[in-house]
């Protein structure tokens, strides 16, 4: 149970903890005046941010609450299982709802935990800052006066009107879908919008840039991290919240909202407006104007705002006068500000002084860009509301602006992808089957964290777990084969609408291939140009699908939609040429680019050389170069052998494991065979491996049957790639996992290759894997029917006296033949001795025992000794380092061990030996003629007892005696 902060003292004493905890007394100050329905109001103000603030620390509110009697131990149990669990924010919002429940003083103790505990949770310690600026009176500030939502009888009609218009605007959406019948797909808007994650800042333009080139569950792990600790989530209900914006709420404000191309920008901007119609969020707001920057480029003359309203919304008539009185009842929004031709300076002054630079009066007649700046910089209709949405490219064009609010959107994080596919999809179980597949591989489960990369994947992946017979056609393995699939599919659609699909494919590919080259994501006119390439061919649906094509104020410029598409198109380019040159040299020059630029398009290079991913391709773009195929086969045989005996150093294993990504994607068995057909050893040990190298791993030595020993650890594999490498584990003679984090479930996955009745595994480690009790139970039921397993290290775990206790029941199977047993480390007690005295009077196999580092103690061991005595006993080393053993166990440890015959080592180092056991010692190692070496370092002999035993080495040649 985690404890809470200052246990044992008396939690609630305000003013103790004003004198000597809390250094911020203003802040304890105002929450000790605060009467009951104040805190109240506090804590549903604050409660969606408070529940993401404590959930780093909110077992410890909980144990504060439950110390003094708010909670009891089934609810404190409730909370702590779902921490244990991983599910934090559950927990924190389980915290907080029974918070709620119980009243006013468990509200109270709860806000003083939250005073003691701030500086170590940033996003408390930002709220508790933001109301010490506040001032001696919050209320007035956290309360939106009522009156704002009460609308005069004759602005009514015009306002129901406005909503049902905006309803029908918004209520659905049109989104391509790449095919022939329906090239439009329209979705209730309710029906797909998946909740994005929004945080209630702008990252560094670098971070931004590192979600279009990063790949993997680390990324994935990284944004976690960030949003754990001071990243603060918002709704799009809360982006005009006072908490948020900084500022009193008559006085208006301003939100700027940013995100990669693709994330959800227009969606959520959408999403809000409906909302806002169906009377959902922002009741305060009487009137919402939602625009496109991209509508607004097609007004080219001066213009007021006024007209702008009325010539999308011309049922205002002349009411609109009326609107201007109460500026702080509208909402402005502009979406697309990166897509606006003309340039808003915020820092420019001249809009100050010069009158026609000025726009302070709706009915003013000036340049659209002045309406916004204006609008923004609180100059026309200040008290009014604006929120602008923008890519991160044009973001810096609102540094100087009057914004209270930044915001950027983060897309999808965590289950918030399975929502979105869950809600794709009509079928559930097709949902669940695409989800399934775009998990278990990396790249694509990285893409998901942008919607309209989940789309692309649910239009590439859909039809294969959708068809009536499945054999026709089966669900890609390799990542190429799922790009083979959609570029297909856009071929098969709008492949007639050029003449040459095969040349065209070719120059893009260049392009690609260069941009690869220089890191290169962004394209201009310019580049298309070089390439022989019209940009007026990109209206055509064909090339829209392979570029997205963006128009900034300076020029237009173009993207792949994933860096990922790019890389393909690459790679595909170089099957298409009709001059192939040397394909190896070119392959081995972008090898040896050590950044990794590279990287993946080799792996689509080497996936292309398959038939089945050049196969649906070909049918539009003709035959793929016979001699281009057979160059890229040649160089991946060449690199598998070259790395497959060069794994000493950790850029040796990345380089051997990239190979195998080759042989992954190639899919080609004749290939895997030839070049590890010999290989008998692997390691890849203190690499880190995600489960989509650990699924590699398991195809590509799958196909090969020589491979004996296989050493993974410090991997970070964890059960999940574990789970990947199932089918492969029982081939193996030596099997190496330390330090993985397997846990139990991981255990419970080996068991079932140690029970395969062609279970090959001879050794297995699996020290520092966090196992625990749990897992000896399916250990137990493997060794009591395994017949090959000699060697077993439990090292370093959490397997405790219950654990040996289930393992000891199949340990004493005659049948069993472990011979080495380790289980050091592992919290085991004198409670254990009487289950390992049984195995070793009993086992006939059993040669090494390794109890190092536990908590045996004389009476342990003193159970252990009269197993070791009995004749059949086999022992021939011994390890009972650190065992806090004294003197007193020594002679029957001795006597027992005389008796021995085959006895070659024993560890006896780090315990509490004093002189008193030197003749006893002696004894053992004059009589035990089979002893070769005995550790006794760090005890507490004198330098005398210490000769004594030295002494005997020159006794006894080829003993060694270690002191």
């Amino acid at each position: 149970m985690a404890e809470g902060p200052n246990r044992g003292e008396d939690p609630t004493s305000s003013k103790r903890m004003r004198m000597d905890t809390d250094p911020n007394t203003a802040i304890t100050e105002f929450l000790t005046n605060c009467g009951d329905y104040q805190l109240f109001q506090l804590t549903k103000f604050y409660r969606d941010r408070l529940e993401q603030a404590v959930e780093g620390g909110v077992d410890g509110v909980s144990s504060l609450l439950t110390f003094d009697k708010h909670f009891d131990g089934l609810e404190h149990r409730k909370i702590v299982d779902l921490v244990e669990k991983g599910n934090r924010a559950d927990s924190s919002k389980l915290l907080i709802n029974l918070v709620m429940e119980k009243g006013s003083r468990a509200r109270r103790v709860m806000w003083e935990s939250f005073v003691k505990m701030h500086h170590a949770v940033p996003k408390l310690d930002k709220i508790l800052k933001e109301m010490q600026e506040l001032g001696s009176d919050p209320f007035d500030y956290m309360n939106i006066a009522p009156g704002l939502s009460e609308i005069p009888s004759h602005l009514n009609d015009v306002q129901q009107k406005h909503k049902e218009t905006l309803r029908v605007q918004t209520e659905t959406m049109r989104v391509n879908t790449i095919r022939i019948r329906e090239k439009v797909k329209i979705f209730q808007l309710v029906n797909l919008y998946a909740e994005l994650t929004v945080i209630s800042t702008v990252r560094d333009r670098t971070l931004v840039e590192h979600e279009l080139l990063a790949r993997g569950r680390d990324h994935e792990e990284w944004r976690k991290k960030h949003l754990r600790r001071e990243l603060e989530k918002i709704r799009t209900g809360q982006l005009f919240r006072s908490s948020f914006s900084g500022r009193e709420f008559n006085s208006g404000s301003s939100a700027a909202v940013s995100g990669v191309p693709g994330i959800g920008k227009t969606t959520m901007v959408q999403k809000i407006v409906y909302d806002w119609a169906t009377g959902k969020i922002y009741p305060h707001f009487q009137f919402v104007f939602s625009f496109k920057f991209r509508d607004l480029n097609a007004i080219n003359c001066r213009i007021n705002l006024s007209n702008l309203i009325l010539d999308l919304y011309p049922y205002f008539g002349n009411i609109l006068a009326e609107l201007w009185k109460n500026p702080e009842r509208l909402l402005f929004i502009f979406d697309g500000l990166d897509e606006f031709k003309d340039t808003i300076d915020f820092a420019d002054n001249r809009r100050n002084t010069e009158p026609q630079s000025m726009c302070t009066d709706p009915e003013d007649w000036c340049e659209v860009s002045d309406i916004v700046y204006s609008l923004i910089q609180r100059k026309l209709l200040p008290g009014c509301s604006v929120l602008v949405t923008s890519r991160p490219t044009a973001l810096h064009l609102l540094e100087k602006a009057e914004i209270s609010v930044w915001a950027e959107i983060l897309g999808f994080v965590g289950e918030e992808r399975k929502e979105y596919f869950n809600k794709l999809f009509e079928d559930q179980t097709v949902a669940a089957a695409v989800f399934k597949h775009v998990e278990e591989n990396e790249i694509l489960y990285t893409m998901c964290y942008n919607p309209s990369y989940c789309w692309i994947l649910g239009l590439a992946l859909g039809p294969f777990f959708t068809q009536r017979d499945k054999k026709q056609q089966q669900v890609p393995k390799t990542i190429t084969q799922l790009y083979s699939y959609y570029i297909y599919n856009i071929l098969k659609n709008h492949g007639r609408e050029i003449v040459s699909p095969r040349d065209v494919l070719l120059k893009i590919g260049e392009m690609a291939f260069t941009g690869v080259s220089e890191k290169k994501i962004v394209f201009r006119n310019g580049d298309l140009i070089k390439y022989n390439l019209q940009p007026s061919q990109f209206l055509s649906g064909f090339m829209m699908e392979l570029l997205e094509r963006d128009e900034s104020v300076h020029s237009v410029v173009y993207t792949f939609p994933h860096l990922t598409i790019q890389e393909f198109v690459a790679a595909l380019a170089e099957f298409l040429t009709p001059d192939p040159g040397d394909i190896r040299k070119l392959l081995t020059k972008a090898h040896s680019k050590e950044d990794g630029r590279f990287e993946i398009f080799l792996r689509f290079v080497a996936g292309l050389s398959s038939p089945r991913s050049a196969r649906p391709l070909e049918e539009f773009l003709g035959p793929f170069l016979h001699q281009t195929i057979c160059g890229v086969i040649d160089w991946v045989k060449e690199k598998v052998e070259g790395h497959i005996r060069n794994t000493e150093s950790e850029t040796g294993k990345r380089d051997l494991l990239n190979t195998f990504h080759y042989l992954f994607e190639s899919q080609n068995k004749q290939l895997a065979q030839a070049t590890l057909g010999s290989v008998e050893t692997l390691t890849f040990s203190e690499l880190r491996l995600t489960p989509i190298d650990c699924a590699v791993l398991s195809h590509v030595i799958g196909l090969c049957d020589r491979i004996k020993n296989l050493s993974l650890e410090k991997c970070y594999i964890q059960c999940e790639g574990l789970q990947r490498l199932g089918p492969v584990l029982y081939k193996y003679q030596e099997l190496r996992l330390a330090n993985n984090e397997l846990g139990d479930s991981g255990v419970k996955l080996l068991s079932a290759a140690l029970r395969n009745p062609d279970c090959k595994i001879q050794k297995l480690v699996l020290a520092e894997n966090a196992l625990t009790d749990s897992c000896t139970e399916d250990l137990a039921i493997a060794l009591s029917t395994n017949r090959s397993l000699t060697v077993l290290d439990l090292g370093v775990n959490e397997v405790a006296d219950s654990g040996v206790k289930l393992l000891s029941a199949a340990l004493r199977n005659p049948d069993c033949v472990i011979q080495k047993l380790c289980l050091d480390y592992n919290d085991l007690t004198d409670s254990c001795g009487e289950d390992l005295a049984s195995v070793l009077s009993t086992n006939r196999s059993l040669t090494e025992l390794s109890l190092n580092n536990n908590k045996l103690k004389d009476s342990g061991v003193n159970l252990l000794s009269v197993a070791l005595s009995n004749p059949h006993c086999k022992i021939q080393k011994l390890g009972l380092w650190e065992n806090g053993l004294t003197d007193s166990c020594t002679e029957d440890l001795v006597s027992a061990l005389c008796t021995n015959r085959s006895l070659t080592g024993l560890s006896l180092g780090l315990n509490s030996f004093t002189d008193r056991s030197v003749p006893a010692l002696r004894r053992l190692i004059m009589t035990c003629r089979s002893l070769e070496r005995i550790r006794l370092e760090k005890n507490q002999f004198s330098s005398n007892g210490k000769n004594q035993l030295k002494s005997l080495q020159d006794t006894r040649r080829g003993l060694k005696v270690d002191l």
